[in-house]
């Protein structure tokens, strides 16, 4: 299982949240995901593609700023 970081900028809320992790959360892989408000990071855990949970994050209508 690999964990992944991503940096999303316009976190700013419970609804922010609540939209960036039910996206991710359907993306085939994903074993978990966690959003940290005052970090404003995504925190995923599984072996989803990159890319595909880059997508998931744009389609709740945030911008990935960098992955680590």
């Amino acid at each position: 299982m690999t964990t992944l970081t991503y940096s999303v900028p316009g976190i700013s809320c419970g609804h922010c949240k609540n939209a960036i992790e039910a996206e991710v959360r359907e993306v085939a892989g994903v074993d978990s995901a966690i959003v940290d408000i005052d970090a404003r990071v995504v925190v995923v855990e599984g072996s989803a593609a990159e890319d595909a949970v880059r997508a998931a994050v744009v389609e709740a209508g945030y911008e990935v700023d960098s992955v680590s």
